[in-house]
């Protein structure tokens, strides 16, 4: 029987360990969630709010053990657990706030006596989602999908059983029925049958591109709404005319943060020859400086990474590049000591055919490009097969929003941190995916938007 491992990041040891469902259970599970669909959709959506409210006052209760969770289950340093927590916090009021007026009838004038558009739940939806955000990535998806009537099935990561049960425990605590949401303890070889049965009109996949292109050629084969979130490869533009701390500091924030491990870090920093000497002096001073050790410690800022596979395979990306002639300004090795960390790590000079510009680096290492002038730093930036997030950075804001209308991205922030918010839709284009999540855009993904005419 296979298992669900949880093997703590900062020691290298087990920690929890979950044996997989039999496909016997499995389908049992699946018979129940896909059969309280019309339950759950005939709830009126005062109770649906009233659970999602709930669900974020428990976060509240238990920000703590949650945070501590994380931390000890992915890796995560302690306050950016908390941080996550309260992202979660955040998202539940929000939609609870907002689920009646965006899912309100809306009235269009035509030749009928009355047209409107209803926007209804599409039954029960997959989540097949990742492990560098436990709590964050399924509330973004499960919210608005369990607010609008859907029932959610969610496939977490094989690394963080403890996390999923967690989430599945927290809803039904708010008043979630039990088959309404559930966390399935299966293997990923177990989710085919999921994906092209009938009963499950959506799925929503967040993950590698390798993932969601298994994900969706089998759910284009079965007509089957999908939403993909696959990573990303930001760009961090830095104009001559930049305030060059403010840049400087945000780079190490957002390059760093979750040890480099999230889809929308600032992956590849672009700096104009004419900035590039001076902020490179002090992001060197800046890096250098970042506390790492131990995530449960409130000072460190780069823990480890999730697992032993991943720190492998990142560094195997560094010495590659680093053989086609990028130069390693700091970091770049594996340290010797228990857990699977990486030092915070600068690669100066990548250009093009190095694994540090073409692919995703998902680890705490800042990629370096030079660029001649703007309009070559905006054709650097989307000379990626991602197009997920990115910034730029300049004193001048009309010239920021003319360049951020060009980069090729779901969104670009102008002198700003890139992150996820429940008031703004998220999601890429290019090899990052399609469709979208959060605000009202997300909510109406799993949703039948259906015309009525009356005559």
């Amino acid at each position: 029987m296979k298992k669900l491992v949880s093997i703590n990041p900062a020691t290298g040891k087990i920690s929890y360990e979950q044996e997989c469902w039999s496909d016997k259970n499995l389908r049992s599970v699946v018979d129940n969630v896909t059969s309280a669909g019309s339950i759950w959709a005939d709830t009126v959506l005062e109770e649906r709010i009233k659970a999602i409210r709930s669900a974020g006052e428990l976060f509240r209760q238990r920000c703590d053990e949650l945070s501590r969770l994380i931390t000890t289950e992915m890796g995560k340093v302690i306050t950016e657990s908390y941080a996550e927590i309260g992202k979660c916090i955040h998202a539940c009021e929000y939609y609870a706030e907002n689920a009646q007026a965006f899912l309100a009838d809306e009235v269009i004038k035509t030749d009928a006596s009355r047209s409107y558009v209803a926007y209804q739940p599409l039954g029960t939806v997959l989540g097949i989602m990742p492990w560098n955000f436990p709590f964050w990535q399924v509330i973004r998806f499960a919210i608005p999908a369990l607010v609008t009537g859907n029932t959610v099935m969610l496939k977490h990561a094989s690394n963080i059983p403890q996390s999923a049960l967690a989430a599945e425990q927290l809803l039904h605590d708010a008043g979630i029925p039990g088959n309404v949401f559930r966390s399935l303890m299966v293997h990923s070889s177990q989710l085919e049958p999921l994906i092209i049965d009938s009963r499950i009109q959506g799925i929503a996949l967040t993950g590698s591109e390798t993932t969601g292109r298994k994900v969706a050629q089998m759910a284009a084969g079965h007509i089957k709404k999908l939403v993909l979130e696959l990573g990303g490869s930001d760009a961090f533009i830095v104009l001559e005319d930049a305030d060059i701390e403010q840049a400087v500091k945000t780079a190490v924030a957002s390059r760093f943060f979750t040890s480099g491990q999230s889809c929308i870090n600032a992956k590849r920093i672009i700096l104009v020859e004419d900035v590039a000497d001076r902020f490179i002096a002090r992001f060197y001073e800046e890096v250098k400086a970042t506390q790492t050790g131990d995530p449960m410690a409130s000072s460190t800022r780069v823990g480890p990474l999730a697992r032993e596979d991943l720190r492998n395979k990142l560094h195997k990306q560094v010495r590659g590049s680093i053989s086609m002639g990028a130069e390693p300004l700091t970091g770049c090795y594996i340290p010797k000591q228990a857990g699977f960390y990486y030092p915070p790590s600068i690669l100066n000079r990548v250009s093009k055919g190095m694994p540090a510009y073409e692919e995703e680096i998902f680890g705490p290492v800042a990629s370096i490009i030079y660029a001649t002038d703007e309009r070559d730093a905006i054709r650097i930036a989307n000379d990626s097969k991602f197009g997920l997030g990115g910034s730029v950075w300049t004193r001048d804001l009309e010239r920021g929003e003319n360049v951020a209308r060009q980069i090729e991205t779901g969104s670009v922030y102008v002198n700003g941190l890139v992150k996820s918010d429940p008031r703004l839709p998220f999601g890429g284009i290019k090899h990052s995916g399609y469709g979208r999540e959060l605000c009202r855009h997300g909510m109406l993904e799993f949703t039948n938007v259906k015309t009525i005419w009356l005559a």
